[in-house]
């Protein structure tokens, strides 16, 4: 028997709406290794037609590095903020801003491997100017891992931890997924829309709190209960069949 959901469906996308997307666990199913991920062969196509829809105004909001989103879902590009808006793309074809390699990433990189090869199944993912640690393969670390994780942030000023599915990231603390709805909505292509922000994770919770205070709404993916969304959707399928409906 399925779960019944804590909030209702989201209303179909209107042509004055502009969609903020995470991906992981939103547009793509999890895997053991983010580079395992396999997007629907569909999935490009329908993006591309939802975004000349609105004009332009979908944009891909991830925890991902942007060049990992263009080759997950190449060849479509569309405006993205990457690494939770350290790196943001205000357009498909603009330059990617931000998002330089962090110093403080190779001592922490090399303590984080240490970790690893005491806790087989660890994966440490070396993002440039982000650093993650995930145990969705050595579930019996999660403990040793956030230990850590908040003894070395201690000691990194400008550096914040922020809690995922099953995985721990150090971010820069002047970044999180609500700033990047926030600058991109100051750009002419989403300017003036109602942002409509879909996420599934802790780190979507700025987004949903972002697009609200400019009028818009949040809509999660899965049945978590505490949340600033206020729409819900139960899975990756059903985020596909929510963007086909808005299909012509």
């Amino acid at each position: 028997m399925l779960e019944e959901l804590q909030r209702p469906a989201p209303p179909a996308l209107t042509d004055n709406d502009a969609l903020f997307l995470d991906v992981d666990g939103t547009l793509v199913a999890f895997a053991d290794h983010p580079e395992k991920v396999v997007p629907a062969d569909d999935l490009p196509h329908l993006l591309a037609v939802n975004a000349q829809r609105l004009h332009g105004a979908v944009a891909l909001v991830s925890g991902r590095p942007i060049a990992q989103l263009d080759q997950l879902l190449s060849p479509l590009r569309l405006p993205a903020a990457g690494l939770h808006g350290t790196q943001l793309r205000s357009t498909a074809d603009a330059e990617v801003v931000g998002g330089d390699t962090a110093q403080w990433l190779h001592a922490l990189h090399q303590q984080a491997m240490r970790l690893a090869h005491q806790h087989p199944g660890m994966l440490v993912e070396h993002k440039g100017s982000a650093l993650a640690l995930h145990w969705r393969t050595a579930p019996q670390a999660a403990g040793a891992i956030v230990a850590f994780a908040q003894a070395q942030v201690a000691q990194l000023p400008g550096v914040r931890l922020q809690p995922g599915n099953q995985v721990i990231e150090f971010v820069s603390a002047d970044h999180d997924k609500g700033g990047a709805v926030l600058a991109l909505m100051r750009t002419p292509t989403f300017e003036g829309r109602r942002p409509i922000f879909v996420g599934d994770d802790l780190t979507d919770e700025a987004g949903f709190a972002a697009a609200m205070r400019q009028g818009g709404h949040g809509v999660l993916v899965g049945n978590r209960t505490a949340s600033h969304a206020r729409y819900g959707l139960a899975d990756v399928a059903a985020v596909h069949e929510w963007l086909r409906g808005a299909l012509p």
